[in-house]
């Protein structure tokens, strides 16, 4: 009798424990109710389910593998040639197809996706689109369809009554015929750029009226005909640079466009304006000049009377030959951000020009050939940021910039300096960031940064340093509460073998970069005295899988993000990073990793004790892959096989291992590099975290010989059920959350 109660006592914890475990385990433990594609990664965006099939080596889409509650597919990288119909009652919102091989948009592939808001079809090679292929996606918002051979069009593009953002830049159009855009009136922006146009007639865009923001950058434009914007009254920003247009009449082109707020003329062959160039464009804020070849460029005449709100101006590489007069801004006041890099400017003219901007805030004089500086900086009670790099101003500079004592940004890099005297900083307390990056300068004086209190970044990458910032260029016993950010990536540095390798005056620094700094190893007091990073960049050095190797992130308590990247890391551990228990980021990409189970242990760790796979950079979908108008290209955590493996691999694999999703399909190993998503699937490798391994802990816990189940096991059993029940309700809740398709929520998303 005591035997069956004791028996009776086990079943009922075992049932307590196995039950919610039942349910959170069934399917790919937290996706289990969704279906996901043999080639495809399926995880939750916020509430929505993401199908990623990216990279796949795809030829056509797994349409009967596909979830109906499917939120966003992407298909992006494959080799898929056609499109066939979706299921009848699918929910997608967004599809991303770019980068593969469609030739056609037929209507039949897209019939019936009443949710489509999104889709993406660039850099494929589609030379026909039906314009009633998204006629049943009545919410539609967002096409892009760039970088396709589409070529020529007859007639309307396409028919949808909602569309606001149109990409169809890079397709070869060589016209625009006016019917194009007559079935899309909702359109607010529209991108063209890259299209061999040549001419714009001028009725193309009449039907517009709701266009904001027009892109027709690098569009081989040589005439633009003077009517095309007649109608566009509500256009803000209009972009046609990289174009011919030495012969365009500005005045009459730009005459209607009273509410233009973003000029942007780059690069556009403009050798001449006419003093009305801009008198109708009276809510102007930004202007953008830059690479023109206005050599005889009278700016005062330019600007006139009517750019009074004018904030930016941008006159970068005009080769403007001529001294810029005294009058040269005196109209444009308002102006808080000039742009003059890359012109041959001398010291006395631009000390006069610039004298009527007292309201200046940001000043670029980078690749000016200036040897000295203007003496009035003093003028400038609101420069915050200057920018005089590119400059050969050897050591000339340091009285001049003393007076700029609100200055909170400079940057002097590539300035040929090699020395800086220990004074060149001392009245500008204001400083936030200071950039001396590319200066050859071997070593830095004693109290060079010592009166920069204020100071949260210091860049001096590529300056030959071999040593670290060393104690004396701080004051002593001094802690610079502000210093967060220090770069000091593409320098030779010297770690040494033992000890700190930062002062501690930088105790609060939390951002380091040391990338490509040619760093072999790292001792374990190498951050003794930089305790509060919580990023830290190590890419493109040559870290090893070595005893230790990775020992000084046992001080990094605060740490969040680190790059391991393009280091010489063959297999990495999880545990340590025992001692980071705030790390959200880690970058592992491009390291020579052999597919071995400490990946599987890397991916549970993640995937489990982190609890999200988004720790491990590379090995699912980040929102910057899946955003509309996103990255196409994306990089994954990679590993490769060596040759004994693929010789005791060739059997087919298809194995079934607890807290992971089995494949419906027999597989075969046939190459050796594989992306740990995958590799971790076919691998077998069983899962150690404790977490995802219920029922071999339970039997590891019940001692069934001895007859005796302690108070503890009890205690660890119920403490796990609780949280498999929890995990379980959390997933409940994801699932059915309400998601709402407001315009906002599009936008965000």
């Amino acid at each position: 009798m005591k035997n069956i109660c004791l028996n009776m006592e086990r079943f009922s914890l075992l049932a307590f424990i196995f039950i919610p475990i039942t349910f959170t385990y069934g399917f790919n433990g937290e996706s289990f109710e969704l279906e996901c594609p043999d080639e495809c990664d399926c995880h939750y965006f916020r509430i929505n389910w993401v199908t990623d099939c990216s990279e796949s080596n795809l030829t056509e889409i797994p349409y009967d593998e596909l979830s109906m509650s499917v939120y966003i597919l992407d298909l992006n990288g494959n080799n898929i040639t056609t499109l066939k119909a979706f299921p009848g009652d699918i929910k997608m919102r967004r599809l991303q197809i770019a980068n593969n091989r469609l030739t056609r948009v037929d209507r039949e592939a897209f019939k019936g996706l009443e949710y489509l808001i999104d889709v993406d079809l660039s850099g494929n090679n589609i030379s026909y689109v039906d314009p009633e292929a998204f006629l049943d996606s009545r919410g539609l918002l967002n096409v892009e369809l760039q970088d396709n051979p589409i070529s020529v069009v007859d007639g309307p593009f396409l028919i949808s009554t909602t569309l606001q953002y149109l990409d169809i830049s890079s397709c070869n159009l060589s016209e625009i015929n006016p019917q194009f855009f007559d079935n899309l009136t909702s359109l607010t922006t529209v991108d063209l750029s890259n299209n061999p146009l040549k001419t714009l007639d001028g009725s193309v865009f009449d039907v517009l009226t709701s266009l904001e923001t027009l892109k027709l950058n690098d569009c081989k434009l040589t005439t633009i005909s003077e009517s095309v914007f007649s109608t566009s009254i509500n256009l803000k920003n209009l972009e046609l640079a990289g174009n011919q247009l030495s012969n365009t009449n500005w005045p009459e082109l730009l005459g209607k466009m009273i509410r233009l707020e973003y000029l942007n003329l780059r690069k556009s062959g403009i050798t001449s304006l006419s003093e009305d160039t801009f008198s109708n464009c009276t809510n102007l804020v930004t202007l953008i000049l830059a690479d023109n070849e206005l050599r005889d460029l009278d700016v005062a005449a330019i600007l006139g009377s009517s750019v009074d709100h004018l904030e930016l101006l941008d006159l970068s590489n005009c080769k403007i030959q001529g001294p810029i007069s005294g009058e040269a801004f005196a109209n444009a006041s308002r102006l808080k951000s000039l742009y003059l890099s890359g012109n041959p400017l001398f010291a006395p003219d631009l000390q006069e020009a610039l004298e009527p901007l007292p309201k200046l805030e940001r000043l670029f004089l980078s690749n000016c050939g200036l040897r000295n500086l203007p003496d009035n900086f003093n003028v400038f009670d609101n420069l915050q940021e200057l920018d005089i790099s590119h400059n050969p101003l050897v050591n000339v500079f340091t009285k001049l910039l003393a007076p700029l004592e609100k200055l909170e940004y400079l940057n002097m890099g590539y300035s040929n300096l090699s020395y800086i005297g220990p004074d060149s900083f001392s009245k500008m307390t204001s400083m936030k960031r200071l950039v001396l990056s590319g200066n050859d300068l071997l070593s830095l004086e004693a109290g060079l940064f010592g009166n920069l209190t204020q100071l949260t970044t210091l860049e001096l990458e590529l300056c030959g340093l071999k040593r670290p910032l060393n104690a004396n260029v701080f004051f002593k016993n001094l802690t610079y509460m502000d210093l967060r950010e220090i770069r000091l990536g593409g320098n030779p540095l010297v770690i040494p073998d033992s000890g700190p390798v930062f002062p501690k005056q930088l105790s609060q620094v939390t951002i380091l970069d040391l990338s490509n700094c040619n760093i072999t190893s790292l001792n374990a007091d190498a951050f003794k005295n930089t305790e509060n990073l919580t990023e830290l960049n190590l890419a493109g050095n040559r870290i090893k899988s070595e005893y230790d190797s990775l020992s000084f992130l046992e001080r990094l308590h605060q740490l969040e993000k680190i790059n391991l990247s393009n280091n010489n890391l063959t297999t990495i551990d999880p545990q340590v990073f025992v001692n980071n228990p705030k790390l959200h980021s880690l970058n592992l990409i491009g390291n020579p990793f052999v597919c071995d189970c400490k990946i599987a242990e890397m991916w549970d760790w993640a995937n489990m004790i982190k609890g999200n796979l988004d720790v491990l950079i590379g090995a699912k979908s980040a929102e910057r892959d899946i955003v509309v108008k996103g990255n196409k290209k994306k990089k994954h955590l990679y590993c490769h096989y060596n040759e004994t493996q693929l010789r005791n691999m060739s059997l087919p694999i298809n194995k079934t291992v607890p807290g992971r999703r089995p494949f419906m399909k027999p597989r075969e190993l046939s190459f050796a590099n594989r992306t740990w998503a995958k590799y971790v699937r076919e691998s077998g490798c069983e899962p150690v975290v404790k977490i995802l391994r219920p029922v071999a802990l339970v039997a590891e816990l019940f001692d069934f010989n001895d007859g005796h189940i302690s108070s503890g096991t009890i205690v660890l059993a119920i403490t796990l059920a609780t949280t498999t029940i929890v995990m379980t309700l959390r997933l409940f809740r994801r699932r059915d959350a309400p998601a709402e398709d407001t315009e906002n929520n599009r936008k965000l998303r």
